[in-house]
């Protein structure tokens, strides 16, 4: 029969201490190379009022259909930092393509000359990283690694500047609608020879280090890139590697 100081004993020995260290908070600056094209694709303002209005009427309403002004559409597709041109995109006068495509055009080159700056968001190169964990099956979950580093951006949209070009047009034709796949054209804007400075944090006393950090975001760019038609998504464009 157990006695109670038996049991007092046995439980002590049973019992384990918690030690939880303080938050040793660091940061370091981890540049990638674009290893293959990066196209960007941001979703425009016309579009995310459009579905909310299609969410919110009650009746199917027959859109008129507008004049294609594929300039437009590149401009809207980047993620600007500072330097957006002037141009309300919406209310082009598409009756007139010439004088709507000259406007894009003209708007599209003074913002270059002025020194406008693009981005990427930071989520999507942290997300790189975490996805290549669970691409490579390295036994860790990728809802464990959301919380151990962070990539820092700038302003609301928290953007990454990217670095060593400037975006040029790009057209391509794509499969939409489901299972008719119609044909339809996508104006983009892409960057060649970029480059980013990332802006990495993490807790030094953490579980894992930032050796196994930058080693994440490493697989991150071969495995998963980011951007349109990036590895994860069937393609090999967006591709990047740790300088």
């Amino acid at each position: 029969m157990k006695t109670a100081n038996t049991a007092k004993n046995q439980n002590a020995e049973n019992t384990s201490i918690l030690t939880i260290k303080a938050i040793d908070l660091r940061t370091v600056n981890v540049r990638i190379v674009g290893t293959s094209p990066l196209i960007v694709h941001a979703f425009a303002e016309k579009e995310k009022r459009r579905m909310l209005d299609d969410m919110q009427s009650t009746t199917k309403v027959k859109k008129k259909r507008e004049n294609r002004i594929p300039m437009a559409d590149v401009i809207g597709s980047l993620y600007w930092i500072e330097g957006r041109p002037d141009i309300d995109l919406e209310n082009l006068p598409r009756e007139d393509v010439k004088l709507a495509t000259r406007m894009c055009e003209e708007a599209f080159e003074k913002a270059i000359e002025n020194g406008a700056r693009f981005g990427f968001p930071a989520t999507g190169l942290k997300q790189a990283a975490i996805m290549s964990a669970s691409r490579y099956e390295l036994g860790v979950k990728t809802t464990s690694l959301r919380g151990m580093f962070f990539i820092e951006g700038e302003g609301t949209n928290q953007l990454v500047e990217i670095k060593g070009c400037k975006p040029i047009p790009r057209e391509d034709v794509v499969r939409v609608g489901g299972m008719t796949k119609s044909a339809d054209l996508r104006y983009r804007g892409e960057f060649d020879n970029w480059y980013m400075d990332l802006k990495v944090s993490y807790n030094a006393n953490g579980p894992i280090s930032i050796e196994q950090i930058i080693n994440l975001i490493n697989l991150g760019g071969f495995c998963c890139g980011i951007g349109e038609w990036r590895p994860e998504k069937d393609g090999n464009y967006g591709m990047f590697k740790v300088a």
